[in-house]
């Protein structure tokens, strides 16, 4: 390799992780703000588990304790060490996880883990994700199933989410 194609090559090994860091640092953090049990350890569990990506949304940086979220604009949040949600109808399971929706802030829904604690909030903009909400609770339900199940939905509701067994992607 001559010398011009070895110094090409190592200014580009030098500047490509510096230029990645740049555009990185030029998505802004997500300010949000931290639950009541967000200090619970179990929570830690959670954060150190998340995927850096759902549906194709890169991980942001989050300003708050047990939090995080996707996307930008942010599609997907986050909030682990929430109050136990009210029993409800809407309640499904998505990879062994068992969630309640509420559905009435639309087209933001936020589903509330059921039978955890503490719970973990998941709020997904409808409009953005269009319809991936499935996906979603899959992609995180590793992380968010690190916290022992202690209760179960009695009635599930299988609509609650377009299709709560998420197609697998090639």
């Amino acid at each position: 390799m001559s010398r011009t194609r070895k110094r090409t090559a190592l200014v580009v090994g030098v500047l490509a992780p510096l230029l990645l860091g740049l555009v990185t640092a030029c998505t802004p953090t997500v300010p949000l703000t931290p639950a009541a049990d967000a200090t619970n350890p179990k929570c830690a569990e959670i954060i150190v588990r998340l995927p850096q990506s759902v549906v194709d949304q890169p991980i942001r940086e989050t300003n708050a304790q047990a939090t995080s979220a996707w996307g930008n604009p942010t599609s997907v949040l986050l909030r682990c060490g929430v109050a136990q949600p009210a029993p409800s109808a809407s309640c499904s399971t998505v990879n062994g996880v068992d969630w309640v929706v509420d559905v009435s802030g639309s087209p933001r829904y936020v589903y509330t883990t059921w039978g955890r604690s503490p719970a973990t909030q998941v709020v997904v903009d409808t409009k953005l994700t269009q319809g991936q909400e499935a996906i979603i609770l899959d992609d995180l339900g590793n992380a968010v199933g690190s916290i022992p199940q202690t209760k179960q939905c009695t009635r599930k509701d299988p609509g609650f989410v377009p299709d709560s067994t998420p197609a697998p992607t090639p």
